[in-house]
């Protein structure tokens, strides 16, 4: 950094010897009187000189004219912009952004013989139609929306409407039927069942695959043949109301394409008590799983947190921060090596019932479940010498195959056990070459 006392660029071959010498001898002389005359020295002498004393400084013409000063006479900012030097000279340009207008709510959307009319108001425009009614309908979701305007329920002035239309404003919109879908019940059906343990209190039953526990989102046809359907059928009323009317006796889960035990309440006591087993871990579940390659060590334990994907919403990862814990213990049963590559035989007991826990687990490993398509297994496993038929599994190679706990009131320990269901028997029996 240039000295204090430096002279300004350009006059350094100037000489101020003289006149440094003619002030150093006018401070000996003030500091001097001051003593005798019993003053301060401080007040007498000025502290602070540098060699811009002794050179004529010249005034820029722009001085006051603010926004053309670019220099002073050193060379440097200008006293007038030293000033304000933390700021920018030239202030970015802002862009401005236009705020995005307010939807109101529609409170009371009534209908008239069956169709409810809404007139677009002038915020609406430039919105998409099916955004629009989402936020002017805040009861019913944007998939809600879709599905009714994919129905032909919706118009926008007498004619079919499109979700991603865009609206002006004032038109007329009219919906045909109520927005809210009717809410689910599960309904009585007379589907088979292998109950293979049941008392007044609880029902074991092996689940086959392909059927979902209870109802979902979807049309009715899609949620006929669930397993409280069939439980409602088979044990009438005699089912817990804990969980609600559309899972009545679930205590908890299988996957659809997930086969075997799976335990139902039928009062609210045992079902408190089954839960509070679940959630301490004092229930022992045992899945068979067959997966892709060779696990490499004949027994572990997975600790990766689960959470949802966020790119593909029907898929579970572990490669999120911020997932449920999920507890796998495995043990290798079988290692095969035959006709149609390497896979392994495994038996995994599970601490916590995550979504899909078992799968993603296997797959984290980069073992996936033989069947999951979801999660990276093949359609079809084709032979090593390319000449046999490949061998296609319609549904996951995972089976529940023991449940143990202690029954909730008579602390009896149950021990129940349900073998392969045929197509998995049969499925192993063609990778090992039998």
């Amino acid at each position: 950094m240039p000295s204090k006392n430096m002279l300004p660029k350009g006059n350094r071959r100037q000489s101020v010897k003289q006149e440094y010498r003619a002030m150093r001898t006018l401070v000996q002389e003030r500091e001097a009187a001051a003593r005798a005359a019993g003053e301060p020295v401080e007040d007498a002498v000025e502290q602070f000189y540098d060699t811009a004393d002794f050179i004529p400084l010249h005034t820029s013409p722009y001085a006051n004219v603010p926004g053309l000063v670019t220099s002073g006479p050193n060379g440097g900012k200008h006293p007038q912009e030293e000033a304000t030097m933390s700021k920018p000279r030239y202030a970015a340009p802002r862009i401005p952004v236009a705020e995005k207008p307010e939807i109101h709510a529609i409170e009371d959307l009534e209908p008239e013989d069956g169709i409810r009319s809404i007139t677009a108001p002038p915020e609406a425009a430039n919105m998409r139609l099916d955004a629009y009614l989402a936020k002017a309908i805040p009861d019913i979701s944007r998939a809600r929306v879709t599905l009714l305007i994919d129905n032909g329920q919706v118009t926008v002035n007498a004619e079919p409407a499109k979700g991603k239309q865009k609206l002006k404003g004032g038109e007329l919109i009219e919906i045909e039927g109520d927005p809210q879908p009717e809410p689910l019940r599960a309904t009585p059906e007379d589907v088979p069942l292998d109950i293979v343990y049941e008392d007044d209190d609880l029902a074991v039953v092996n689940k086959a695959a392909g059927m979902m526990v209870h109802a979902g989102a979807g049309d009715e046809e899609r949620n006929r043949g669930t397993l409280v359907n069939a439980l409602l059928f088979h044990l009438g009323k005699n089912l817990s109301q804990v969980s609600g009317d559309l899972r009545p006796g679930i205590v908890h889960r299988l996957d659809k394409q997930t086969s075997g035990l799976i335990v139902v309440a039928k009062n609210d006591s045992t079902h408190r008590k089954l839960s509070d087993m679940f959630a301490e871990r004092r229930l022992r579940k045992i899945y068979l799983a067959l997966v892709h390659g060779h696990i490499e060590d004949d027994q572990g334990t997975i600790t990766l947190p689960i959470s949802r994907d966020v790119i593909r919403r029907t898929r579970m990862t572990t490669r999120r921060m911020g997932g449920r814990t999920a507890v796998s213990h495995y043990t290798v049963l079988e290692r095969i090596d035959g006709p149609f590559g390497k896979f392994t035989l495994v038996e995994v007991r599970i601490e916590t019932g995550r979504t899909h826990q078992i799968r993603v687990h296997m797959q984290s490993l980069g073992h996936p479940v033989v069947g999951d398509t979801l999660y990276g297994a093949p359609h079809k496993i084709p032979a090593v010498d390319k000449f046999s038929d490949p061998v296609e599994l319609e549904r996951n190679f995972l089976h529940a195959a023991q449940l143990e706990f202690l029954h909730p009131r008579t602390k009896q320990r149950l021990e129940l056990d349900s073998d392969l269901p045929p197509e998995l028997a049969t499925t192993l029996q063609q990778l090992r070459g039998a």
